[in-house]
């Protein structure tokens, strides 16, 4: 049988790992900061900086009000744990007296101030909202699918947690619920579409299907990362809402199938592909390789860290010590 890490997380570990860094006093981590933002000079700097700047794209100067929390109020009792284990991760590189608006959960408008947001609307003007990958526990799962292309089923499967405040995924249900191309379900017992109610199943055997939902519920699709990494194919509308995965970087048809935003063409998109066994692979080699970014674990650290550098220099609290000219 599978472990069930085999596709998730380890949320044990993950939480042991971080109450047991809080031990470490914080000026270990400020006397490092200067030596891993020198360490830009060992990656592709034109990489780098395209991505500090597609998550910050603060440039005005701007100043933060007098009220605004400084790091050191920022207490695990008053945030979800994920949220504050996955930014203090940074901002225990930098002193304690700076500020940083912080806004946690599904964001989807954008701040007056510069702010920390795990998600932002995709539009031109959302330079106030600063893109930090939060919520990774759960955002951020890869998977490692063994099961080839060809064998799986010619069906789009779907488990989603479905309310009211989930109205994309309301509409696409109550088209296409009981479709023959399609096994869709609510996972929620408290649904407001009882009649939509099935069991959960594992992210194995979601595997089974050659095309995987990926509607997004109040902003990103949370299955989008595994699904990408996976030889299964995501199965969505253009996203409207981008997080720390760049989703308004993915290339239709070649990242992701794109279906219209009414859904309307699904079953032809559906078909399309199913006969074209080709190009499905080549959109899953597409997808895996986008997804192969994001798993540098020293790149990603120092992104981070210059992300929140910008920050600060552009709210007038602190002058950049790293190389990179944004």
């Amino acid at each position: 049988m599978l472990s069930k890490f085999k596709h998730r997380n380890n949320k044990q570990k993950y939480y042991l790992l971080n109450y047991l860094s809080l031990i470490l006093p914080d000026f270990l981590f400020r006397n490092r900061l200067r030596k891993i933002l020198n360490s830009l000079k060992n990656y592709e700097i034109l990489y780098i900086k395209d991505r500090v700047n597609y998550y910050n794209k603060l440039k005005n100067y701007q100043e933060l009000p007098a009220e605004t929390n400084q790091l050191k109020e920022f207490k695990i009792k008053n945030f979800h744990r994920t949220y504050f284990f996955d930014t203090n991760q940074y901002t225990r590189f930098y002193d304690k007296k700076l500020k940083l608006n912080m806004l946690f959960g599904d964001i989807v408008h954008v701040p007056q101030l510069p702010s920390i947001v795990k998600s932002r609307p995709i539009n031109n003007n959302n330079q106030n909202s600063i893109l930090l990958k939060l919520n990774k526990i759960r955002h951020f799962t890869f998977t490692n699918d063994k099961n080839k292309f060809e064998t799986k089923k010619n069906k789009l499967i779907g488990r989603s947690a479905i309310s009211l405040k989930h109205k994309k995924r309301i509409e696409f249900f109550k088209i296409y619920f009981n479709h023959p191309l399609c096994n869709l379900g609510a996972i929620n017992k408290n649904t407001p579409y009882p009649k939509w109610l099935k069991n959960k199943i594992s992210i194995e055997d979601h595997l089974k299907y050659k095309f995987i939902m990926c509607v997004e519920g109040v902003d990103v699709a949370t299955n989008l990362k595994w699904v990408m990494s996976s030889k299964s194919i995501a199965v969505m509308p253009k996203p409207k809402i981008e997080s720390w995965f760049m989703e308004n970087r993915l290339i239709p048809d070649y990242h992701y199938i794109e279906i219209k935003e009414d859904y309307s063409n699904l079953e032809t998109k559906l078909n399309h592909f199913i006969k074209n066994t080709k190009k499905c692979n080549e959109i899953i080699k597409n997808a895996n390789e986008y997804v192969l970014q994001f798993k540098n674990k020293k790149r990603e650290n120092l992104i981070s860290l210059l992300v929140l550098e910008k920050y600060f220099h552009f709210t007038n609290q602190k002058k950049k010590i790293s190389s990179l000219d944004y």
